[in-house]
């Protein structure tokens, strides 16, 4: 590690610090409907929508309703994206005559974009339309997006309010993320990125003559209008196979900077909301620093186990101390490969900028884990906060065990069915993660498409159903995936760990919304301070370890040790 990378870190999170109170206090506007310096543009379009959809945005509903509401509109839209996938030859905009989408990967596909995961099984530039580029994928990092959002604020509310039947209404909660927040961004994002180089074009691909006099295809198109919300929506997937590492997506150290700022500011902002809509900023601040410590963990040890390189390689008479560029762009180096790639694994994205699998082990084990934890620090827009919320209700509950009184957040009182919720939201995404990477390990039909033997293997498979169960949507990409049997499972994984998720975590912010607000007493224990900090930290680095180490040991630590003897994958 060089001063000069730990100075770039400081900066990134420095900007981030100032950004999440300014950004919090305008989102927290849009939410509580108030005026806002684009209301004046907006608020006519708004009441238009409402109109044209038959919505009454003053009629709120309760935690059952928002969560059915939620799922039938996510329902119809897999089936929309899964159609138009399969039509994509008789659908305009395909220049390229690329054929419709097989339905297995077509399944995978409108589920992934649906359910904020963005896998892709496929090359972007060789498989899918301009059509379903914008129509399909790049509507889909929007709504799926704005529906995380609209979730989160919904479990801020069961926390705000007292004695109240209702979270809030889907429909007005999910226009105006769209309205105020995503589509002004975005916007003004693939401008931006259209100055830095990023194509935006319907022209077809490119055909140039090579210095030896062979032709190579230069696929272009509509890229700086996708890329900008599916960094700034925490979606990932790229309109090239290569992702934020291909020159057309991210051609600048400056695109970098902003496009890692722009997936981790949703995510950062949310925890001021929760504060002012809480009454009490400084619970929100607890949040960014728990979410803050352990981000710049990650980071710094990723980037010190690359810089260090690869010490097998003394054996070859090779010094190690250049640091391990093996899958690094040099446009970027060591240190932003390893920011980039700590940030799109806290924040849910899934966009990369380097190769995760040619990463060494323990380094590798650092995405992974900020995966398996349920991508809480950051998180996706709206699941990073409501994660963390869950494992808040945890850590009060331990508090509450240690003192022998009934725990109390926010002056709510955690009962047997909110602790209940809470644990059965965390249990689903290892429930789902271990199942599925068990089950692939042990069967030819998992196994059979693994580019490495041993530990590396195994990792590539935890690697990818951790992947799809978090949303997010990474990959070790030694691993085979387009094929029935992966597309099928891990479009399983990524519904199961969207949506079971979120009806427990829905039937909490009904139950809290409807409890009346304590007073706080001298047996209160404070969450706004820095011994709650430390203690959500524990608890969050306890579960993840008693859950997940067994299945690490056996991919990168054992990998680790291997390497340090010599052997490698």
């Amino acid at each position: 590690m060089t001063i000069n990378g730990i100075l770039q870190v400081a900066l990134f999170f420095g900007v981030i610090l100032a950004l999440t109170a300014p950004v919090g206090a305008f989102m927290t506007q849009v939410f509580n409907g108030e005026r806002t310096w684009l209301s004046p543009v907006l608020v006519p379009v708004e009441r238009l929508l409402y109109a044209l959809a038959g919505v009454d945005p003053k009629r709120e509903q309760s935690w059952r309703q928002y969560g059915a509401t939620m799922l039938l509109f996510n329902l119809v839209f897999v089936l929309v994206l899964y159609a138009m996938l399969r039509l994509q030859n008789y659908l305009p905009l395909n220049p390229q005559n690329f054929p419709g989408l097989s339905p297995d990967l077509s399944l995978n596909t409108a589920i992934s974009f649906v359910t904020n995961t963005n896998w892709q099984s496929y090359g972007g530039e060789t498989t899918m339309s301009y059509f379903s580029q914008m129509v399909g994928l790049a509507v889909h990092n929007f709504i799926s997006a704005a529906t995380g959002v609209a979730l989160a604020v919904a479990l801020i509310r069961g926390f705000a309010r007292k004695s109240a039947k209702t979270i809030g209404n889907f429909w007005v909660d999910m226009t105006r993320c769209t309205l105020y927040v995503l589509i002004p961004v975005a916007l003004v994002y693939a401008l931006f990125l259209v100055w830095q180089g990023v194509p935006q074009s319907f022209s077809p691909n490119i055909t140039a003559t090579t210095i030896e006099g062979a032709q190579q295809t230069i696929a272009i198109g509509p890229v700086a209008s996708q890329e900008a919300i599916k960094m700034f929506g925490t979606n990932g997937g790229g309109f090239f196979n290569a992702n934020s590492a291909h020159p057309f997506e991210n051609p600048t150290p400056l695109t970098n900077f902003i496009e890692m700022l722009s997936l981790t500011m949703l995510g950062a902002a949310l925890t001021n909301v929760f504060g002012r809509m809480v009454g009490n900023q400084r619970q929100g601040w607890a949040l960014f620093g728990v979410m803050a410590v352990l981000s710049i963990a990650g980071v710094l040890v990723i980037y010190g186990v690359e810089a260090g390189g690869n010490p097998a390689f003394t054996a070859f008479g090779i010094d190690p101390s250049g640091g391990n560029m093996e899958g690094k762009e040099t446009r970027f180096g060591i240190l932003n490969s390893s920011l980039f790639a700590t940030l799109t694994t806290d924040a849910s994205c899934g966009a990369v900028n380097a190769m995760h699998d040619s990463f060494l082990p323990l380094a590798g084990l650092i995405p992974m884990l900020n995966i398996e934890l349920g991508e809480i620090i950051w998180g996706g827009v709206g699941s990073g906060l409501y994660g963390m919320l869950m494992f808040a209700v945890i850590a009060v509950f331990i508090a509450g065990l240690m003192v022998g009184r009934t725990p109390e957040y926010l002056g709510k009182k955690l009962e047997a069915k909110e602790v209940k919720m809470a644990i059965l939201a965390i249990l689903i995404l290892p429930l789902s993660m271990l199942g599925f990477t068990a089950l692939a390990s042990v069967l030819p039909v998992g196994t059979a498409t693994t580019n490495n033997a041993g530990p590396h293997g195994f990792s590539e498979i935890l690697y990818a159903y951790s992947s799809a169960t978090g949303n997010n949507g990474s990959a070790f990409a030694g691993l085979g995936t387009n094929n029935p049997y992966w597309n099928v499972t891990m479009a399983i994984a990524m519904f199961v760990g969207r949506f079971l998720f979120i009806v427990p975590m829905l039937a909490s912010a009904g139950s809290l919304a409807a409890k009346k607000i304590v007073p706080p007493s001298a047996g209160t224990f404070p969450t706004d301070n820095g011994l709650f900090v430390a203690l959500l930290i524990g608890v969050i680095l306890i579960v993840g370890g008693l859950t997940f180490f067994p299945a690490l040991a056996l991919g990168p630590v054992v990998e680790h040790f291997a390497m340090l003897a010599g052997n490698l994958y």
